[in-house]
């Protein structure tokens, strides 16, 4: 992990940069308190709420989150059964909390989504739920959608089932935790489970032609003087394997709606012909070939993100994984149901304290798993969700990279003329093999800055910045840049190469 502190006059820093963050909300009009009357419902909501007749409470769930989150969805437990395993995941009953129709509803369909902005979350439910009665905390007696699995030896599903039921969670655990006991061999029987049967699964996703686009992910951490950071960190193996037992149910979510013939489904299209040999191409330039041996899934696994012209590559795979959206059906089954990067039918549905769409799905997958009918609320509200998603989806895009933006200005500021070491993530001229002549590029050959030059996209480690830079660029190459301009209240930053 790299970070990098803001310079001298920290507190005037500190000030312009609060500032800015604070003008986003204003600019992108972010959401902002609750309604008093979506307050209300919610406050009612949790002071009448009952426990679901199952019990379940023996279980003994955990959940595995980043240490500081307390909007926890999912609990999980894992055991041996024969030759195979059982695997219980529970989600947070988040539709016991929202009453159909009423003010609560209403505003989380405004909001679509909790927005994660540096200055302060922005969530999708008030905290009365999403962090206290909803939230599947540590010790705390709450509601679930328990999804049940029996998975084979090889980790294939056999059956599922879901239910409500009243569960306790016995630990909060945090991926960093959980890792460190892994790897030290000290963890628990059931994470030593997590890791044996997320390794299979990942074998399946291989199997399908699944894929994942596994970059360095750049987030923004707040300081305790008030400044913030950014923080670059590759993710952690565990987190691969409990993202597999999500896939896993979102897979299950899509069967069972598939079946009954109603929900609605996350979709993304296959890459197009075109996009496939452009991203080939560039993968010979930049010294490591795709061919078809491989699956792209399978290939974008092998690339080290360390490795500069592979980092290069994974940037460039982005192209691969556009047209992500939401397909509904009430009836005949579309026959563009799958999510192509997962390689199968998939569903959001493990999420629902931070994202709209999960609340309708676990509803209907409940309803269909045991055989009643699905609410009517439900099947009406199918049709506006994927307008709602495709905002907020869109909504919260833009607010993470603007964010970005006006942190790396705030981390820059002060370096105005400094030299850096820089990674090439999109060059402006093509990358040479070998040294010799060269037949692809991350973004057109000589693409303007703006000023008519050519210029490219770095990418920086110390402090974890990502920005514009002029001159004539070669993607995968590692150069020396210069900072010409760093502004908070524009969010503007830009570099030169170095001769």
């Amino acid at each position: 992990m790299s970070y990098h502190r803001l310079g001298p006059n920290v507190h005037d820093r500190n000030n312009a940069l609060a500032d800015a963050l604070s003008a986003l909300r204003t600019e992108l009009e972010l959401p902002g308190p609750f309604p008093d009357d979506a307050l209300k419902d919610a406050t009612t909501a949790v002071e009448n709420h009952q426990l679901p007749e199952l019990d379940l409470t023996d279980v003994e769930f955990v959940t595995i989150d980043p240490a500081s989150s307390t909007d926890l969805d999912q609990a999980l437990y894992i055991e041996r059964d024969g030759d195979g395993y059982k695997v219980l995941y529970a989600i947070a009953d988040v539709p016991s909390f929202v009453t159909p129709g009423g003010p609560l509803d209403a505003e989380t369909r405004r909001r679509g989504q909790t927005f994660y902005a540096p200055d302060g979350r922005i969530p999708l439910h008030p905290e009365i739920i999403s962090e206290q009665a909803g939230s599947l905390l540590a010790d705390q007696l709450c509601s679930a959608y328990v999804w049940e699995f029996r998975l084979a030896a090889d980790a294939v599903v056999e059956s599922t089932r879901v239910n409500r039921a009243a569960v306790r969670s016995r630990a909060k655990l945090s991926y960093a935790g959980v890792q460190a006991d892994l790897d030290a061999g000290t963890a628990a029987p059931m994470l030593e489970l997590l890791k044996e049967v997320g390794l299979k699964r990942v074998d399946l996703e291989r199997a399908r032609g699944g894929a994942s686009l596994n970059m360095p992910e750049q987030e923004i951490v707040q300081l305790p003087d008030g400044g913030y950071r950014i923080a670059a960190a590759p993710q952690l193996p565990v987190e691969d394997w409990n993202a597999q037992i999500s896939l896993m149910t979102g897979m299950a979510a899509a069967s069972l709606m598939v079946a009954g013939k109603v929900g609605i489904l996350r979709t993304m299209p296959a890459p197009d012909e075109r996009s496939l040999r452009h991203f080939k191409r560039q993968t010979t330039a930049l010294g490591k070939p795709w061919d078809d041996a491989l699956s792209y899934g399978e290939y974008l696994r092998t690339l080290d993100p360390t490795e500069p012209r592979q980092l290069a590559i994974l940037h460039s795979a982005g192209m691969l994984f556009r047209g992500a959206g939401y397909t509904t059906f009430d009836g005949a089954v579309p026959a563009d149901s799958v999510q192509s990067a997962i390689g199968a039918p998939y569903a959001h549905t493990t999420a629902p304290l931070r994202r709209l769409v999960d609340r309708f799905v676990l509803v209907i997958c409940e309803a269909l798993s045991n055989g009643r009918d699905v609410p009517v609320w439900a099947r009406e509200a199918l049709a506006q969700l994927p307008a709602i998603m495709a905002s907020s989806d869109q909504l919260a895009g833009r607010m993470e990279r603007m964010a970005l933006d006006t942190v790396e200005a705030a981390l820059l500021v002060n370096h105005v003329g400094q030299e850096f070491e820089a990674t090439v993530i999109s060059g402006s001229k093509p990358a040479k093999p070998n040294g010799n002549s060269t037949n692809g590029n991350s973004n057109g050959n000589g693409k303007s800055n703006g000023n008519g030059g050519p210029s490219g996209t770095i990418q920086i480690a110390e402090p974890a910045v990502t920005a514009r830079c002029s001159g004539e660029l070669e993607s995968g190459t590692v150069v020396r840049v210069r900072l010409l301009s760093a502004d908070i209240a524009t969010r503007h930053v830009h570099f030169e190469l170095v001769d």
